[in-house]
């Protein structure tokens, strides 16, 4: 079978990798999700005892559904905000002390004890997803029908008290699940204890609320989408079925209205005004005029979004906040009982402030975060205002924090990432890891479990490693498909700014001349160049068909320290196109007689996608061919969060927006060029292509639009997934004159 073909089936390769991987906190037991086989989309439930290495099956999906039900609307927005493609069980939520797992599947919800082994389903609403146990064990809440609800976890649910009824129908039965909040009016913008876009998207933030730790209450999050424009994603296909309305908040305009209560399973509900800080040592000359609308006299409305919350018995309630400009972060600590906020840590930067995986947290009364040194050009963990870790280690996220300790992943070469320990105090700094790869973290001081991919294979592995058993480790099975290709890739620094490149070319070639591809993504977050076979495995088989293929990470990528991110500040375009064509003429100087200049293209998806039409737009002297798949076109169609960081407000920095838009380059196309889009795509939404394709036609300019029916951001389906590569590498050999078979 073709390499297409088994990349579309086995979902690039990933599909029989374990993931979701839980370590319990006693240490006996890893949880995880894996399919049974390598071109088998459902993932089952796993556990491994950490004593013997015992495989066992927990739940299968498939035999635990017996093939009824379909994925519900909230749930496949779910997974498309977490780019999660694969079925079954992709999410749950564990209480190692009762041994109990929650998962939702098709909107139904169940618990699985992973001692005995026995699941069974709960009482719920239809449309059940996000179930979370709460810390003594007796009860699941979850949301539900644009509500968050709670059920009880013993078979007994007719002793709850539904007497106290407030506006939001608290405690108000329904089957055998009690309703904590809804909207009493059922508006259908607002809805509690589920994450608005943005947080989900570009945050991080997958839920909307979380237990106390004493059972007896919920801090939850009502999210009302009113003054959000409504976006409309249509079905050409099927004429006769109404576009899907989405409150999409674009550059510019308004966000969710995120309102925080603590809300008791006895009815009570305390309002937490995290927005409003009165009384404090805020600098008001930081303060962004349009967040102040609306406030009483003497308050302050400062912060727009709500990037995180937490309650833990040894913190409380902690909230990381940020203004709109994301310039300013803080972290607040709330009062359960009257709502009142202090704020315990404040975090500035010219820039913005960068939301790090678990990087922003209260400890035992101090605040731990990683911030950027701008005076090491390093992104560094602080506890207060003190740097714990040294100026030569890029940090790249916090994996835990407990009495001694943080455990971090970060980098020295960007090409590898690292697993890290170091002491509250900064001392006896620590790799836990030190072969060549990219390596991930989880568990605690008792066990934990070690991922990591190399460039010697494209499966990753993941060892377990227990402190009472030092030096002996369990395997977890991977069983993904290898590609049937030989790799041939080298890595370079490149320019005399030290780009991180890497060179594919076909196997044992013989050293003649190839046309380039270029095969980037160039966007912020994520770095394509780095020691992991499985990242080249789409580039070698593009350098298979006769092809030098070029992947870059330039300005913007986290490459390098905060400077080099922060270089896109206000341009989305002109550092990062610069990047990508020294870094190609550099290669070309290295390997004299090797790149063919004269036919060059370029491919990317999302970002990627900006940046290939931006390069054909721009610069037609270098770039001969373009694929530019669900591609930004017009940044004031992009959304708040991820846009205004890099490019401001569109009202008061119209310049920045004006420049990086493609629609207004139309005019200078010279060059072939395939814009693909898939048409149900609610975050880089067809609008984009469709706009930028109305531009070129308005000015004479031919080109190709392959619009993608019912397809979202992710092209999971298998044969739109296999022929896209395939009319891609067509377009790409017939535009630069090569032949196509």
């Amino acid at each position: 079978m073709s390499y297409p073909r088994r990349n579309a089936v086995t979902q690039r390769f990933t599909l029989g990798a374990p993931r979701n991987i839980l370590v319990t906190s006693d240490g006996t037991t890893v949880l995880f999700c894996r399919s049974r086989a390598a071109d088998d989309p459902v993932n089952c439930l796993w556990s491994i005892d950490t004593a013997t290495g015992e495989e066992r099956l927990l739940v299968d999906p498939v035999e635990l559904l017996d093939g009824g039900g379909e994925m519900t609307a909230a749930e496949r927005a779910r997974r498309e905000r977490a780019r999660e493609a694969g079925g079954g069980i992709v999410t749950y939520a564990a209480h190692s002390d009762h041994h109990l797992i929650a998962f939702a599947l098709n909107g139904r919800l169940f618990l699985t004890n992973h001692v005995s082994g026995d699941t069974r389903e709960l009482d719920a609403v239809a449309g059940a997803y996000d179930p979370r146990i709460s810390p003594d064990g007796t009860k699941v809440a979850y949301h539900a029908k644009a509500g968050l609800h709670v059920t009880q976890i013993s078979s007994d649910t007719s002793d709850h008290d539904t007497s106290d009824r407030d506006t939001r129908d608290r405690d108000t039965r329904v089957g055998g699940t009690v309703v904590i909040a809804t909207d009493p009016d059922q508006n259908p913008n607002v809805s509690w204890g589920a994450a608005e876009f943005v947080a989900a998207e570009e945050m991080g933030r997958s839920r909307g609320f979380w237990w106390s730790p004493d059972s007896d209450a919920l801090l939850v999050a009502r999210v009302d989408t009113s003054d959000v424009e409504t976006w409309h994603i249509s079905e050409p296909v099927m004429p006769n079925q109404q576009p899907r309305a989405i409150p999409y908040p674009a550059a510019g305009t308004a966000n969710a209205d995120v309102t925080l209560f603590v809300i008791g399973l006895d009815g009570t509900s305390t309002k937490v005004d995290w927005r409003l800080i009165s009384g404090t040592t805020v600098d008001e000359t930081t303060t962004d005029e349009s967040t102040v609308e609306n406030a009483a006299d003497g308050d302050t409305v400062e912060f727009e979004y709500l990037a995180n919350a937490s309650w833990t018995s040894g913190s409380g309630i902690t909230l990381t906040v940020q203004t709109r400009d994301q310039r300013t972060l803080a972290l607040l600590d709330v009062n359960p009982a009257t709502g009142s906020v202090t704020q315990a840590h404040r975090q500035t930067d010219p820039g913005w402030v960068e939301l790090v995986s678990g990087g922003h947290r209260r400890f035992k009364g101090r605040s731990i975060t990683v911030a950027d040194d701008h005076a090491t050009d390093t992104r560094r963990i602080f506890i207060e205002d003190t740097p714990i870790t040294p100026p030569d280690l890029q940090v790249r996220g916090v994996a835990r924090v407990s009495a001694d300790r943080i455990t971090f992943t970060a980098t020295t070469d960007a090409t590898q990432v690292h697993v890290w320990q170091c002491a509250l105090d900064g001392s006896q700094l620590t790799a836990l890891t030190n072969t060549d790869g990219v390596h991930r973290f989880t568990g605690n001081e008792t066990c934990w479990a070690i991922t990591s991919a190399n460039m010697d294979d494209t499966r990753s592995t993941t060892t377990v490693h227990r402190a009472a058993a030092p030096g002996q480790t369990i395997t977890i099975d991977t069983i993904t498909e290898r590609p049937d290709l030989d790799y041939s890739v080298s890595f370079h620094r490149t320019t005399d700014r030290a780009l991180n490149t890497a060179l594919v070319v076909p196997a044992d070639h013989d050293g003649s001349p190839l046309p380039v591809l270029l095969d980037p993504y160039g966007g912020p977050h994520a770095l394509r160049v780095q020691h992991a076979r499985s990242a080249f495995s789409a580039s070698q088989w593009f350098a298979d068909q006769g092809f030098a293929v070029v992947v870059t990470d330039g300005a913007g990528t986290p490459a390098r320290g905060p400077a080099f991110e922060q270089q896109i500040c206000g341009d989305l375009a002109t550092q990062v196109l610069t990047d990508q064509i020294d870094a190609l003429h550099d290669l070309a100087d290295r390997h004299v007689g090797l790149l063919d200049l004269e036919r060059v293209a370029v491919r990317g998806w999302s970002f990627g996608g900006y940046l290939a039409a931006l390069a054909v737009l721009r610069r037609p002297d270098v770039f001969h061919a373009g694929v530019a798949g669900a591609p930004v076109t017009d940044w004031r169609l992009y959304d708040t969060h991820y846009t205004e960081r890099y490019l401001g407000h569109p009202d008061t920095d119209p310049d920045h927006y004006d420049t990086t838009d493609l629609c207004a380059m139309a005019g200078s196309l010279e060059r072939p060029l395939m814009l693909i889009h898939g048409l149900a795509d609610d975050n880089v939404v067809a609008a984009h292509t469709f706009q930028l394709s109305r531009a070129l036609l308005e000015a004479g300019r031919p080109h190709e639009v392959l619009p993608l029916s019912g397809v979202s951001h992710m092209t999971p389906q298998e044969s739109v997934a296999e022929n896209l590569l395939l009319l891609q590498v067509a377009f790409i050999r017939r535009s630069l004159g090569m032949h196509v078979a």
